[in-house]
């Protein structure tokens, strides 16, 4: 009997989506998200990424972290292009909740309704929440 993930053949490509809804420092979960992302890319799955909730500030310009003394990683977005990641959904209400707009973000991304990245989590076939 074959396993779950072999039932529909090798080279088969699923759709990923990795939800990042934590705020960018004070706890592992934005970075271990990026490298995650990365990873399945090496895999050439179909990945893609949605910022909800303070997740939003992983992509917001300007970040300083000297006064915490953090690495700030948030640049490495920017080479998600290169691994062709670039299926990046944020959400309007989160923004909005939070005094952002897409100006105040460091990459392109798709902004959506919550109803409408709703409806596309509906369509993946693995999501992983940070």
């Amino acid at each position: 009997m074959a396993e779950p993930w072999e039932e529909e053949g090798p080279g088969t490509v699923k759709k990923f989506m990795y939800v990042n809804r934590k705020a960018p420092y004070g706890t592992i979960y934005a970075l271990e998200s990026l490298e995650v992302v990365l990873i399945a890319a090496a895999f050439e799955q179909d990945v893609s990424l949605a910022f909800l909730d303070d997740g939003v500030y992983e992509l917001k310009k300007g970040q300083d972290t000297a006064g915490i003394g953090m690495k700030n990683f948030s640049p490495t977005y920017r080479a998600l292009e290169g691994y062709d990641i670039e299926k990046l959904y944020v959400e309007a209400e989160s923004l909005a909740e939070r005094g952002l707009t897409e100006a105040d973000l460091l990459v392109p991304v798709e902004v959506m309704s919550r109803e409408a990245l709703a409806k596309m989590m509906d369509e993946q076939d693995v999501i992983l929440s940070f």
